[in-house]
Parts: structure tokens; sequence; C-alpha cells
């Protein structure tokens, strides 16, 4: 079977699976978070935690809620990093050094899970299980919960109330996360994947030799690495490890688990708000970005230049022979149009213009399906920006599922869309004019650039995902790497929640002959219009000096 015939499968087959759960698990979704009962294993969730699950919150309360969640998360991993080496299943592992605590522990808390170490050499059983694997499955709630409040906001009329974020987060972790990784660990067993205390394994070399690698509780963090949209490895070498993605199966099955909530997200907002067109439309548009998205950096990546390149059919360095270009391409496109991290492949050896292709997708706002919630709400607040722009064009009050698009919703979109690009342009800046973090650079030249460059958009956009010819594990990359995800994973909900308490106080309006039909493919034709003209003005500098200036030269 020729490589191009092998990625077309892979990508039809992707399509099918995600098609079929589209509005099975999107339905599953709305019912969890709308439904009036609760299971008895949450009752007592909320008894221990003294909270009252009827209690309807404002979006100001739901917003301090989640934020003492996350702080406390915060606090809780750093601490077990600390002090690992004095607990059991350390193996023999000891603390982590302070700076690299406080970078792990607000990258695994902000749901980016950026590693500026080595999994298997650096952290302990108990810490992978009861610190980071724990995180994968909170971050990703609290997340979904957002997106939650932001479509109720849609929903509710002339309340100031959208929810409760403590039930959002416990129900979207026990119905939802829990039971489908259980069924995906199971399945990435079945297929490979280790899930054991075994300290090492012996692999005998076709040389003759032997190597001593780590087992671990790998295939139950690995699912909701992938599902949960984290990212982070068990090893360093991440999902291009046999342990983690033994085979092509496994390899198609992450991608599946990266992608199938958040597209199930477009349908649990049309089901919500009663017009399943509304979700028709907004998964249209992250469907179309997503798939041009794996067609160019797949195209680029079988262009590459150059007589080894050549030789090989294709830009083979830094890649998986088991995946070949079009398992590295459609993971890496998959992995960066989200905020997973996951990678299968060195996307620091890919070419520049496959390499900016990944970056681009991360500059997008990952939300294309974007993260886990993050995606969800992300777009909304683009499509809240074109039904704005296209009032402006008609001269018209524009709306948007019954609500007036005013001056103080466009204040908190504006806020949202301007928070991430201020946080990447202005920590990398920083960190190209200092000498001490320059002299971490592996590449000089165009190369260079986009390797920082590179680094703050995974940071700041919370994928996690790293171009690695970058010397990161320094005091200045863990400090100011930490503040940058919890700036730009944090203030974007303080505004995405805001939006939600204003829109939630507006009385619903019906719509009228001058409404714009948000529904139909003039609108999909709009957001994509929007989303890449906003990420093209806002980082086109960047591209320009890094990836373009490379790939032409």
């Amino acid at each position: 079977m020729s490589p191009a015939l092998a990625g077309f499968l892979q990508v039809g087959l992707l399509v099918l699976a995600l098609a079929i759960c589209y509005r099975p698990l999107g339905d599953y979704i709305a019912r969890v978070v709308t439904s009036e009962k609760d299971w008895r294993a949450e009752r007592v969730i909320y008894r221990v935690m003294g909270v009252d699950p009827k209690a309807d919150q404002r979006w100001s309360v739901y917003l301090r809620s989640m934020l003492a969640f996350s702080a406390i998360s915060v606090l809780a991993v750093y601490l077990l990093e600390r002090i690992q080496g004095h607990l059991f299943l350390s193996n023999g592992m000891s603390g982590v050094t302070p700076d690299l605590a406080w970078n792990t522990a607000a990258s695994f808390t902000t749901n980016t899970n950026w590693q500026n170490y080595s999994g298997e050499t650096t952290m302990g059983y108990l810490t992978q299980m009861s610190g980071l694997a724990v995180q994968n499955f909170l971050s990703a709630a609290v997340g979904i919960a957002v997106a939650i409040a932001l479509v109720r906001g849609f929903m509710r009329s002339r309340t100031d109330r959208l929810g409760n974020f403590w039930v959002d987060v416990t129900r979207i972790t026990i119905r939802v996360l829990l039971p489908l990784s259980l069924i995906g660990a199971i399945i990435l067993i079945a297929g490979g994947a280790v899930d054991n205390f075994t300290a090492t394994h012996v692999i005998h070399t076709l040389t003759g030799g032997s190597q001593n690698m780590v087992g671990g509780p790998v295939a139950s963090q690995e699912v909701i690495k992938e599902m949960g949209n984290n990212g982070g490895g068990f090893y360093n070498a991440n999902s291009s490890h046999p342990f983690e993605n033994p085979n092509p199966f496994t390899n198609w099955f992450e991608i599946f688990l990266i992608l199938v909530i958040p597209f199930s997200l477009a349908r649990t907002f049309g089901k919500m708000v009663k017009d399943n067109r509304q979700g028709y439309a907004i998964v249209s548009v992250m469907a179309i970005l997503w798939l041009a998205s794996a067609s160019l950096l797949s195209f680029f990546e079988h262009q590459g230049s150059g007589v080894a390149t050549h030789a090989a059919g294709a830009a083979m360095e830094g890649k998986n022979v088991a995946f070949g270009i079009p398992g590295s391409s459609l993971f890496a496109a998959s992995t960066t149009v989200t905020s997973t991290g996951a990678v299968n492949s060195f996307h620091d050896s890919f070419t520049p213009f496959g390499g900016g292709v990944a970056l681009f997708n991360m500059m997008m706002g990952e939300i294309v399906p974007g993260g886990v919630g993050a995606g969800l709400y992300g777009i909304l607040i683009i499509a809240i920006v074109t039904v704005f722009i296209g009032g402006l064009m008609v001269g018209r009050t524009p709306e948007y599922i019954g609500k007036k698009i005013r001056p103080a919703e466009m204040k908190y979109a504006a806020l949202y869309i301007l928070t991430t690009p201020t946080v990447v342009l202005v920590f990398a800046g920083l960190s190209l004019a200092f000498k001490v973090p320059r002299a971490s650079i592996l590449n000089p030249g165009p190369h260079g650039l986009t390797e920082i460059v590179y680094a703050f958009t995974s940071m700041a956009n919370n994928n996690g995902s790293a171009f690695a010819g970058l010397t990161t594990n320094t005091t200045w990359y863990n400090v100011t790497g930490g503040i940058a995800m919890l700036l730009a994973r944090f203030a974007p909900m303080v505004f995405a929640l805001g939006v939600a308490g204003s829109l939630a106080r507006q009385q619903t309006v019906p719509a009228s002959v001058g409404t714009m039909p948000t529904h139909k493919p003039l609108f999909v034709g709009m957001v994509i219009g929007v989303i890449l003209i906003v990420v093209g003005l806002t980082y086109f500098p960047a591209l320009a000096l890094g990836p373009f200036a490379e790939g032409l030269h």
C-alpha cells in the first residue's frame, strides 16, 4: 500500500468514527450537565466538600470556585513533586527542584502538560498517578465546565446564575471522563501498551544485545492524556515510545481519542441551545480547518528538500518508521489544533513549512476543534466577534442564539482574543532580548527564533508540544513558562465567564428578518475568515521571520 493511500484511509476512517460518535456522545454530555439527579457517589463527594449541589452560582462565584480549585491543584502537585523522595512508589526518584516543580505543577493544572523533564527518570509512580494523571482528569473537566457555563449564558434569560462549578466538574469527571478512559485504557492495553509496576523490562535487540526499559502505569495515563487533551507523556519520547503507542492501530486510536470529545461538544452546544443546526455550523468550521491543516502538513512533509529527504521519499528524520509520514502528519496536525501536545514525532525536525503549519495551528487558539471545553468556548467567542462584524456590515444590531451582542460582550471578547498573543509575544520577545535565555537556542537563525516562539505559543495556548531544539529546563524557562501557562489559561476563562454572565442577564429576543442566519454556509465561511485574519494579523511578523524565512531560504 502506498503512503498516500494509507494516509487517505486513516483520515477517512477517522472522519467516519468521529461522525458516528458525534451525536450520541454530544447528546450524552448534554444530559449529564443538565440532569437534575445526582449519583450516590456524587452526593458523597458533595458532602465531603460541603457543597450544596442545588445552589446556582453567579458567574463571579463560579469563577472564584474555578480559580480556588485550580490554585489548590497547583499547590498539591507542587508539594507532591517536592517530597516524592520520601514517599512510597518513588522508584528511587528524589524530590523535583523548585523551579521545575513549579513549572510542572502549573503545566498539569492548566491542561498544558509541557514537560521540561524526562518522565521515566524524574517522576515516581505515585507522582505520575496521584499527581499528574489526576490533573489530567481535573484540568480537562474544568475546561468543559467553563464551556458549559458559557452555553448556559445563551440558554438562560434575565438571571445572573450559570450553574454550579463543583457539580459540573464532579459530573464531567465521574460520568464522562472516567468511563470513557476505562474503555480506552483496555483498548490500548489490548493494542500493546503497558500498564504495570515493573521497574524495568529487558529488551533483546536485533544485534544480540539487551536494553533495560522502564515499565509503569502507562496505558491508564495515556488514555486520559489523549482524551483529555493533556499531552504529558509517561516517557520522554512521548507517543513515539512503543510502550505508550505500540503500533499503527494504537496511533490511529490515540488520534481518535484526541478529537472525539472536542468535536462532540459542538453537538452538546446545539442540543443545549435547542438548535442542532448551530452545532453543525460550529463543527463544520472545526472540521474544515482541521482537515486543511492535516493536508498541508502532510504535503510539506512529503515535499521536503535535500538529497537525504528525496532519497528517503519524504522528510523521515525524527519520525517513527512504524507510523511514517501519514501517521506522523495526522498526529501532529491533530495534536496542535487541540490543546493536547502529545507527539509521536520530533516537530523540530519537520520541514520549515510543516513545522510552520503546526505552529500556526496553535496560534489559531486551538479552536479547530481545540482543547476539551476550551475549544468550544474559544470558537463561540470567535462566533460572537463574527456576528458583530456581520452586524456592522449591514447596519443592524448583531444577535447570536437569541442574544444581542452589545459593547459589553465585545469588550470581553476583545480581551479574550488579545490575552494569549500578548503573553506569547511578550515572553518570546524577552527570551530573545536577554542573553541567558537566548543561550538555550541550539539552532541559530530563523529556526532558533521559531523554537522560542513555538515554545511560548505552546505554553500559552496550553498545548504542551515542543520543537525540542531549545534547552528549556532552566530557571528562566521554568519560571516564565509557569507564569505564561497560568495567565493564558485562566485570563481567557475569566473573560469567557464574563461573556456568559452578561448574556444570561439579557432577555432572549426572537429572530427577525434582519437576524443573520448563523447555521448556514455563509456564516461558516465568515467564522473561518475571522479566525485566519485575526491569527494572520497578530502573528504574521513572527511567522515571516521564522518558518517562512527558513522555508524560502
